[in-house]
């Protein structure tokens, strides 16, 4: 699988992760998706029903201009049409996600960040201060997930910085530094609610995981 980060970008992140938690009992996690879902599904639901608009009016069109059509030619010619879309979604999966409504978008990349949150092992860390730091690429989407211990002490607001800071960097092509940035802002929280303690150990990798 290419990558979509630079061995660099990933030391540039590695060495990030392992400098905000020199300060902290905190555990940082940082993962980047190509994409959340195929979305065949959901295109192919969102083109179906489109087709079927368009062929309503169609037919409504045709009685109007008094245009005559036998019945069966006119259902082959709305299959063969969505026929031909299914396929182009098929064959051409980059533009399924045209056809995709963002809040579903955003549901598909938000579950998929809690999967993470959980297949990583973020949430078993000793003192719950576990954060999980996601981007979906396909979906231009972008979380902080956090354990309870800390996220019971920091506001959704500063979350939402965080990824907003992260989101920018991503739209113009600086994936790696926005990680790098918020890496290092989530290692500010958690020294300061959870600063290191002498028999702290590391219990996470420190490194970006692409899936």
């Amino acid at each position: 699988m290419t990558k979509t980060l630079s061995d660099a970008d990933h030391a540039r992140i590695a060495s990030a992760i392992r400098a905000a938690e020199e300060k902290t009992a905190g555990e940082i996690y940082c993962v980047v998706a190509r994409s959340s879902d195929s979305y065949f599904y959901p295109a192919a639901f969102f083109v179906t029903l489109a087709v079927m608009v368009v062929s309503l009016v169609a037919a409504f069109l045709l009685e109007y201009w008094w245009v005559s059509m036998r019945l069966p030619v006119f259902w082959a010619a709305v299959a063969l049409a969505l026929a031909s879309c299914w396929l182009v979604l098929l064959l051409a999966p980059g533009i399924r996600m045209h056809f995709v409504p963002r809040r579903l978008r955003y549901l598909r990349a938000h579950d998929n960040a809690l999967k993470q949150f959980l297949a990583r092992n973020v949430h078993i860390t000793a003192a719950r201060t576990g954060v999980l730091v996601f981007v979906s690429l396909a979906e231009r989407y972008a979380e902080v997930v956090a354990d309870a211990g800390i996220n019971a002490k920091v506001p959704q607001q500063t979350w939402n910085g965080i990824v907003a800071g992260l989101v920018d960097h991503a739209r113009s092509g600086r994936l790696a530094d926005g990680f790098v940035t918020a890496v290092a802002a989530v290692g500010v929280l958690l020294s300061e609610h959870f600063p290191r303690g002498a028999e702290d150990a590391n219990e996470l990798d420190d490194h970006l995981v692409e899936i």
